[in-house]
């Protein structure tokens, strides 16, 4: 299978381019790390150093090599999800994680990484925009594996002024890129992938320790991303969405930020850095990160006023002059998880994901629009591919504004596509085509990877609709399904164990009935039909409702 690098080389239309402690399955080995923080070079130190950083102590290099259990093993500690008559979707979820535990790597000697970790499947380097998307799904694995220390080797690298490399070689632990190249960093998720773990187990001692790197890691963004206006900028590259037609001709569309404002950049940074704040709130530390809290209402005002078209209800990149770019990319959906658009804007908003002509394809989500003139049926990468991580992150997103039913919707075909492809192929994939029911143009297989989330989270999350908050001890259940279903040894909140299970049920309005086994009380709240719910106590033993 080629890479992705000679793939871009190739093809002619890409300009120039080519810690929870219930765990009985951890082994833990302290290590110290034998390479220094990644920065040291020739070249004069010119970094103004952010004082964040000082507090980040994964660049101590003191961590934690934590031997696999194997898969065998770790299976009778994960959830065990519960579908009447789907037993070969349940065979695909046992299948991910088998290759997810067939994933964790230890840290090459010398590297500088601190911890073991799950690789990304792809060219044996670091990348994070994948491990924020991986860890999502692997949380759930927790119990079994910290997964989750796999951000800390990005912590580790993190330079005196709060820089990460998005890429990071996996035998020398060295950047893959300068710190100013425009390729050099992005997305920045980390923050969100952090929150969702903080909220499923409350760990505060975790976002105690990666507060520090993750604040000097956004401001590095406010300061060396930003033009005067305040918005944001980044490139094919450092945008995860590598050949996605967005720029001007004269520009290279994978190394180049192209003078160009970036709306997926723009909405990531609003998104994170309220998740950052809420964060400060949490560990009593917001006031340390006002200059953040400040930008972002310039921020929301700006794409509010510059970058939203009210007559195509769609969000834009904009151009050097000032005009708006012509191209509906998936990287606009970030909107979902902003309040950046009134109500009514966000529903003629929402309104392109059903659009058959657009977005909503045999495979939905698409990475650009189906009338775009580059959208390619095979995929093509980002010129119509449809990816693991943005389908998750608009599904999610829409689950979270209360689009239940389209998430629904969505979530089920894209879900019933990949299941289609490993009946076929035995395995998972890169990114999907769009039209048909196949893998990507040169896709790369046995991609846990973030395409791991497909049979995990969107089973558990969208599908299921099983959304944990452990800090407000609170369980949401949006029933949708009708076939029996449930979910045994899951894990909530730092110690619960939970077995839940809903009957099958004659239509979707029909109260659920529901029977959870717990050790630890928590509020769930249940959802089903049209915006029927109910709030019940869930305590210690079993439950009925």
């Amino acid at each position: 299978m080629e890479s992705r690098r000679n793939f871009f080389k190739k093809a002619a239309f890409v300009a120039g381019a080519a810690a929870m402690p219930v765990s009985t399955a951890w082994a833990d080995e302290q290590v110290k790390s034998k390479a220094a923080t990644t920065g040291n070079t020739s070249f004069k130190n010119t970094y103004i150093k952010n004082l964040f950083v000082t507090e980040n102590q994964y660049r101590m290099g003191k961590g934690a090599i934590v031997k696999s259990p194997g898969f065998e093993k770790a299976k009778t500690i994960l959830p065990s999800p519960i579908w009447k008559n789907h037993d070969e979707q349940i065979g695909m979820y046992w299948k991910a994680w088998e290759m997810a535990f067939n994933n964790i790597k230890d840290p090459s000697e010398g590297s500088g990484f601190i911890s073991s970790y799950i690789d990304t499947a792809y060219n044996g380097n670091i990348f994070m925009w994948d491990s924020s998307f991986i860890t999502m799904f692997a949380r759930y694995g927790t119990r079994a594996y910290p997964f989750q220390n796999t951000l800390d080797n990005f912590y580790a690298k993190q330079h005196p002024d709060g820089f990460i490399c998005r890429e990071i070689w996996g035998d020398s632990g060295e950047d893959a890129f300068e710190r100013f190249d425009p390729t050099s960093t992005g997305p920045n998720l980390l923050p969100w992938s952090e929150m969702v773990f903080f909220q499923h187990f409350g760990d505060m001692d975790r976002i105690q320790n990666v507060f520090p790197a993750l604040a000097a890691y956004y401001q590095w963004w406010m300061l060396n991303r930003t033009w005067k206006d305040g918005s944001y900028w980044t490139s094919g590259w450092g945008s995860g969405m590598d050949n996605q037609p967005r720029l001007e001709p004269e520009y290279n569309p994978i190394f180049s930020n192209g003078h160009m404002t970036w709306i997926d950049a723009c909405l990531q940074q609003l998104f994170v850095g309220k998740i950052l704040v809420q964060m400060g709130f949490y560990i009593e530390r917001w006031q340390e990160i006002e200059n953040i809290e400040d930008s972002l209402k310039t921020l929301k005002k700006f794409i509010r006023e510059q970058l939203w078209d009210s007559e195509s209800a769609f969000l834009y990149d904009q151009y050097k002059d000032g005009t708006l770019g012509t191209t509906k990319g998936i990287g606009a959906f970030w909107a979902l998880w902003t309040e950046v658009l009134e109500p009514d804007e966000l529903d003629a908003f929402v309104n392109h994901l059903k659009n058959k002509d657009t977005f909503n394809r045999l495979h939905p989500i698409p990475s650009i629009p189906a009338n775009h003139e580059k959208y390619q049926a095979d995929g093509r990468y980002w010129q119509g591919g449809v990816w693991a991580p943005t389908n998750y992150m608009i599904i999610r997103g829409l689950q979270d504004k209360g689009y239940t039913d389209l998430a629904f919707d969505l979530a089920s075909r894209h879900y019933d596509q990949v299941f289609k492809v490993y009946q076929k192929t035995g395995t998972f994939w890169e990114y999907y085509a769009p039209e048909l029911t196949e893998p990507g143009m040169l896709a790369r297989p046995d991609f846990v990877g973030w395409t791991g989330l497909v049979p995990i989270s969107v089973l558990f999350e969208s599908i299921f609709g099983l959304l944990p908050n452990a800090t407000d001890r609170e369980l949401i259940w949006e029933v949708s399904l009708t076939d029996e279903h449930g979910v045994d040894r899951y894990p909530f909140g730092a110690e619960g164990l939970l077995k839940l299970h809903c009957d099958a049920r004659s239509s979707t309005s029909a109260k659920p009935s529901i029977t959870i086994e717990s050790n630890t009380s928590f509020k769930l709240k249940v959802k089903w039909g049209n915006k029927q719910e109910a709030t019940l106590a869930v305590t210690s033993g079993t439950n009925r409702f």
